[in-house]
């Protein structure tokens, strides 16, 4: 009796075991490997074992999406958008110095205190410090606050945590007006 040394399992075998045997068992190889495959791709993210720009990537997205929805929300004086998007102690410094929490920038939405007619944003910046993520931006904005014209050029910065049900919300806002600085000649 001999041992046919292709099968891993060393099976005594009187004849020597077919071609056969040597095809079906890079199939079932295959097949392994694809399953193996399948099953990292799909649990991969659920697992958090991605690669790291892949959560940065999709962080970015988020917070991207985020800023556009409080953009609409403040042209629109959505308060109930607005509220979604800011955390409980969230705690605005506004271009005149003052300080807002959540409750009086959303009545300030609703009774129409804050009014934009135009906010345009660029030159913004993203980045990221684990569950906190910080956004600086430009803004072109129309607009009054009680009833005074605020129409210029602002930066602003919004800081965003990551909250205990991992929802992005926004705990942190400071606006200045970008005031033009005569030249000396």
């Amino acid at each position: 009796m001999r041992i046919d040394r292709r099968i891993p399992m060393g099976l005594p075998s009187v004849i020597p075991m077919p071609a056969i045997v040597d095809n079906f068992l890079r199939v079932l190889s295959r097949k392994r490997a694809l399953c193996v495959f399948l099953a990292v791709t799909l649990c991969a993210p659920a697992l958090g074992l991605m690669a790291p720009g892949w959560k940065k990537h999709e962080n970015r997205r988020e917070i991207e999406e985020m800023e556009e929805a409080w953009r609409q929300a403040v042209l629109k004086s959505n308060s109930a958008a607005m509220s979604q998007l800011l955390s409980d102690d969230y705690m605005a410094i506004t271009a005149s110095g003052t300080i807002e929490t959540k409750d009086r920038t959303l009545a300030n939405l609703r009774n129409g205190v804050l009014h934009f007619t135009g906010l345009d944003l660029s030159e913004r910046k993203l980045r990221f410090y684990g569950t906190t993520a910080l956004v600086t931006s430009r803004a072109e904005v129309t607009g009054t606050v009680a009833n005074h014209d605020i129409s210029g050029s602002y930066r602003y910065t919004h800081v965003y945590v990551r909250d205990a049900q991992g929802r992005w919300k926004i705990v942190s806002f400071e606006a200045s007006r970008i005031r033009r600085v005569p030249r000396h000649r």
